[in-house]
């Protein structure tokens, strides 16, 4: 069976709706603005890009960007744990939430820079726990 086909950032936009380029652009530079030496694995298949502590996506991932037709989802793999005092994320799964960035000015927004920054560390914590 053959993994997940990776590829670039570059790839990744190339895939992407042109109008949501600068939204998913902005999102990758905000997350390497919080983390800069963060894991950045994109992966083609899923048409997303994950950030994380290191390469593996559901046990080092803390991000992810994953570019929809009229939106860009910014993702958390834990996002059950994370504080969302302005009430931005929404359902994915039992742990899992996202926002649904719709314009770069949304990017901009600090509760959004926050909820990356108490992803990257909610990781960081976990990733400690692990043997």
């Amino acid at each position: 069976m053959a993994g997940p086909r990776l590829g670039t950032f570059d790839e990744l936009l190339e895939i992407t709706e042109e109008s949501l380029r600068p939204i998913a652009s902005a999102l990758r530079e905000m997350v390497f603005e919080v983390d800069p030496n963060v894991f950045e694995t994109v992966r083609l298949g899923d048409r997303a890009a994950t950030y994380g502590v290191g390469p593996r996506k559901m046990i080092d991932g803390y991000a992810y960007v994953l570019p929809y037709k009229k939106w860009v989802n910014l993702g958390f793999y834990q996002g059950v744990e994370l504080a969302d005092p302005e009430g931005l994320l929404e359902v994915t799964g039992a742990r899992m939430r996202h926002v649904k960035v719709r314009s770069p000015g949304d990017v901009a927004r600090s509760a959004v820079r926050t909820l990356v920054e108490g992803a990257l560390e909610l990781r960081k914590a976990t990733a400690r726990r692990m043997p």
